[in-house]
């Protein structure tokens, strides 16, 4: 029947916590209620209330489209709809301003705990239990809905791996391993903590300006309704709606080895708050993504800090000590393992990193231990492409129904502009001009502050000051 899994949840475990490469589960979700979460259904389950979206240029330029350059409407899945299906009702709504024809709309990153707290027999409906991760379930996960082009601009998550369930309509991934992250040209700003943005717009790159990009290995893949991406630690990902209506469902799954990336992560918004909190905030530099809210103080960035060197020295002791849960790569699950951004706000804590006792049954193997990874119909690797092809071609994913997903298409309109637009919510009008890592122009000599930003906080920096920081804590 349905509840037959081609994994039993320890094995899924092992696998998505020994994998170092993204790789697609199929026929894993089949009796998932949460299959049924297309954007009619969460429509009616949330009465009429209300989401944020964000609203994007389906025009592809040379820089990526930040969360800063956007706009925001608040709207109801069935404005949403109506607008994503061109329905004339939409021409007096939320989405009134914007032309379909060339917005996207994305209700992303929103935390099914929070939208749904007056429904919380909902989170039973999504059960990560079947990979492994018993007690977890959508309180623990976040929901995007989307329109065609809605995106992601690249980055990577500083904070654990992460599994995503297509749920409607399908999803590409441009997908790039941690060792490419020289290539992808890492920036800081917009800041936002956890996420490392590149620089390049994977949708059509600048060679000119970021030449090692190049050197890069994409692996690309369609997500159609019912897999389940593993996105394994650190590796870069860009995510296109290619349907009319997408909607996914994703949890980070958070490792011990996020203790020293806590610590990386405090150090670098203590300086970019402290440096930017400087200058005149009437520059129009926003540097600030959306999502952070606010910058804040020197005080509270250092008790952070503090309390992000606790948990490591804690945990590394608790290594020492050879009690339960360790394992040679520290690959172990916390308590808190939904939340990526804004973990202070949520409860999330790094004082909080306790395990999961339960989970002390499923130690993470030695990579000399592990079995052979059983690839098949229904584990799919994500391969990377070949140097031959261009750097947008993909690969091809069968689907949970046999079909075979070709994809060798180059997406987007080519545009030689190196410049975006930071739309304000005055329908379609521009706000100012800003270039893509805030960076003065080619003709300008001064070095401007986020020049030096840029450099400070370098992922490279950030590491190796971090490992100088601790062992002056080891004295």
């Amino acid at each position: 029947g349905e509840d037959v899994k081609p994994f039993t949840p320890e094995k899924t475990k092992e696998i998505v916590m020994s994998l170092q490469q993204p790789a697609v589960f199929c026929n894993m979700v089949g009796n998932w209620p949460a299959l049924h979460w297309n954007v009619k259904y969460l429509s009616a389950v949330l009465e009429g209330k209300t989401v944020q979206f964000r609203l994007g240029l389906k025009r592809v330029d040379s820089v990526p489209q930040f969360e800063t350059s956007c706009s925001y409407v608040e709207a109801t899945l069935e404005e949403f709809l109506a607008w994503s299906c061109g329905q004339p009702s939409c021409l007096s709504g939320p989405f009134s301003c914007y032309d379909y024809s060339k917005y996207w709309a994305y209700a992303d990153y929103k935390y099914i705990a929070r939208i749904f707290e007056d429904k919380p027999e909902i989170f039973q409906d999504v059960r990560w239990s079947d990979f492994g991760f018993p007690g977890r379930s959508g309180k623990e996960s976040t929901l995007w809905i989307g329109s065609e082009g809605a995106n992601t601009p690249c980055h990577l998550d500083s904070y654990g791996c992460n599994l995503v369930l297509q749920v409607e309509g399908r999803k590409r991934w441009h997908l790039f391993p941690p060792g490419d992250t020289s290539f992808l040209y890492p920036t800081r700003i917009p800041y936002e903590e956890s996420s490392i943005f590149s620089k390049v717009n994977i949708a059509n790159p600048d060679l000119k300006r970021f030449p090692e990009f190049r050197n890069s290995t994409a692996h690309v893949v369609t997500l159609s309704p019912g897999q389940v991406l593993l996105v394994p630690r650190h590796w870069w990902h860009y995510v296109e709606s290619i349907d009319p209506v997408t909607v996914s469902i994703n949890s980070w799954i958070e490792l011990d080895a996020d203790h020293e990336a806590r610590v990386e992560e405090a150090i670098t918004r203590m300086l970019v708050c402290a440096i930017k909190s400087a200058e005149n905030p009437s520059d129009g530099d926003l540097w600030l993504n959306p999502t952070e809210v606010e910058a804040t103080s020197h005080e509270i960035n250092l008790q952070y800090l503090n309390k992000a060197v606790s948990a490591y020295l804690k945990c590394q002791e608790t290594s020492m000590l050879g009690q339960a849960c360790s394992s040679s790569t520290g690959a172990k699950q916390r308590t808190n393992a939904s939340c990526k951004r804004k973990r202070r706000e949520v409860g999330c804590e790094p004082e909080s990193c306790t395990l999961l006792t339960q989970e002390c049954d499923f130690p993470t193997p030695k990579a000399e231990e592990l079995q052979k990874i059983p690839f098949g119909p229904h584990l799919i690797q994500v391969l990377p492409q070949s140097h031959k092809t261009s750097v947008m071609g993909a690969v091809a994913v069968e689907s949970d129904s046999g079909d075979l997903l070709h994809e060798n298409e180059y997406f987007g309109k080519l545009h030689c502009k190196r410049k975006r637009l930071l739309m304000s919510n005055d329908c379609e009008t521009a706000a100012h001009q800003m270039d893509s890592d805030c960076s003065p122009c080619t003709s300008q000599t001064a070095l401007s502050t986020n020049d030096l930003l840029d450099s400070l906080v370098n992922p490279r920096v950030i590491s190796l000051v971090a490992q100088l920081l601790l062992e002056r804590m080891r004295v």
